[in-house]
């Protein structure tokens, strides 16, 4: 690291401090030339593939995007802020852990898919719908079918289309 003061090619950490996140480090440093002291920020920068949309176009990965697909998806739903955001990281999770430098805009939604259907299924159907371009009510009915027998239900969440509730086990009160 060069010294800002005097452009010496020589400096020392004499400081380091993670930040709270743990995502930067901060480092404390002196000059051995001139002895001033200054202080870095050491962030991690990772390179996200860029996104190929359906009609060609390439552009840059916004998260912000992600997060409000995930929003619209579970808007008037009842899941935690944690639990979004880390549905949000697993999916830049897995776009890093690809190795192409170009991925197309479908893996992302079914990326995304993936997350909402653990999250909530009601969330899942309707970026399903959207995701897919559902044109009639049998998309939907054959989406529900492939939902309900690929999934179990998630705790707490009521039945799709009006399931019978699960009968008590033998000997057991509710």
């Amino acid at each position: 690291m060069h010294c800002p003061f005097c452009q010496h090619q020589d400096t020392r950490v004499i400081d380091s401090r993670v930040s709270e996140d743990g995502a930067t480090i901060r480092r404390r440093r002196v000059c051995e030339a001139c002895g001033e002291r200054f202080s870095t920020l050491e962030t991690i920068e990772l390179k996200l593939p860029a996104i190929v949309k359906s009609d060609g176009r390439r552009e840059a990965f916004d998260a912000r995007k992600l997060r409000t697909g995930f929003d619209r998806a579970l808007q008037k739903r009842q899941v935690a802020e944690e639990q979004i955001e880390a549905a949000v990281r697993s999916v830049v999770h897995q776009l890093r852990m690809t190795t192409e430098r170009e991925v197309p805009s479908r893996r992302i939604g079914e990326f995304v898919m993936g997350e909402l259907r653990k999250l909530d299924h009601v969330a899942y159907v309707r970026f399903a719908s959207v995701y897919r371009a559902f044109e009639d009510v049998a998309d939907f009915r054959e989406e529900l079918d492939r939902l309900e027998r690929d999934v179990a239900p998630v705790e707490g969440q009521l039945p799709l289309l009006g399931e019978d509730e699960p009968k008590p086990e033998k000997g057991r009160r509710r």
